[in-house]
């Protein structure tokens, strides 16, 4: 007994002498940094901060939102790339750092980083005022074609995926109508409401309070498949018009690079066990704000598609520099 008692312990005293293992063993041992790189209140900073509210649970720490605002998103997710490669800092990246590199804005790209899980991805939706003469997709693009540049399409702004989805089906099918980009989805949604611009362009999250007060209505959903809170609304391919490539906004949560394989496995175990948590889920189903599952070089590759996706649709609205 005493020898395999003094064997136990020499082979745990073995296991902690590898530095690697030994770092997973004692992680987390503090409080984690959450850099959310948007402003306290939005749809972006409520998702992070549901995510982790169960943190202590699921990841043995307690994980504390930081809003780090500025430079469309650069900011805070500059300081999230430059961060010690420790674990003890994680960053809330949104689409935008898909396309800073292509715009000539920054440098910074998904190449900065280790990517643990990708949260959702936003359905993009085409919708006009209650009483518009466009009952379909069909009627508003089949007008579009027979009057170039009249029908204006409103959006949140100019390299956003609604401005860029909204281009690559211009594009896609031989026809032109003006975009206007606005700064966000809330004065676009304005004033598309008022009858100022005559199709709204965004996330279908973004305009949900609209369809649900019967103050819009949805035309098509641009992504792959219907979604459960407004199922009569069809896909963009079912309304007659599929686009390859569809631009679709994203959240996911990544650590600086070189932050250590073993650690980069505890956080991926956490963020799935916070994602399953019943309040997450919940919000996410009350936003229309799809779940999605992918982690580690699978995001990785999600990451590197969406740039490919970006360069031809900002080459078409003359904003590509990279």
């Amino acid at each position: 007994m005493a020898i395999t008692r003094r064997r136990l312990i020499q082979a745990a005293g073995a296991t902690l002498a590898l530095p690697g293992i030994a770092r997973a063993a004692g992680y987390p041992e503090r409080d984690i940094t959450l850099l959310v790189p948007w402003p306290p209140g939005g749809g972006t900073d409520t998702l992070a901060r549901t995510l982790v509210k169960n943190a202590q649970k699921y990841l043995g720490a307690s994980v504390t939102v930081v809003n780090r605002t500025g430079g469309n998103g650069v900011v805070g997710m500059q300081a999230g790339a430059q961060a010690k490669p420790d674990g003890y800092t994680l960053s809330l990246i949104t689409l935008h750092l898909s396309s800073y590199r292509l715009l000539g804005v920054n440098p910074l790209s998904y190449r900065d980083f280790e990517p643990l899980a990708l949260l959702n991805r936003s359905l993009g939706v085409l919708a006009v005022k209650a009483d518009s003469p466009f009952q379909t997709l069909k009627d508003l693009i089949e007008y579009a074609k027979a009057n170039p540049g009249v029908v204006t399409v409103g959006n949140s702004g100019a390299g956003a995926p609604p401005h860029l989805s909204a281009a690559l089906i211009a594009k896609t099918y031989g026809f032109k109508w003006t975009l206007v980009p606005f700064e966000g989805t809330a004065p676009a949604r304005t004033a598309v409401a008022g009858g100022h611009i005559t199709v709204l362009a965004s996330g279908a999250d973004e305009a949900l309070q609209f369809y649900k007060t019967k103050q819009m209505r949805y035309l098509a959903i641009t992504a792959d498949q219907r979604h459960p809170s407004f199922q009569e609304v069809p896909t963009i391919a079912e309304a007659g018009y599929p686009v390859d490539g569809l631009i679709l906004d994203w959240r996911g949560i990544a650590v600086p690079k070189g932050t250590p394989p073993e650690i980069q496995t505890v956080l991926m175990e956490g963020i799935r066990k916070m994602a399953n948590d019943p309040d997450y889920i919940q919000l996410m189903d009350n936003l229309a704000l799809p779940r999605a599952n992918m982690e580690g070089e699978q995001f990785r590759q999600f990451l590197e598609s969406m740039e490919q996706n970006m360069a031809p649709a900002l080459k078409e609205v003359g904003l590509l520099k990279a």
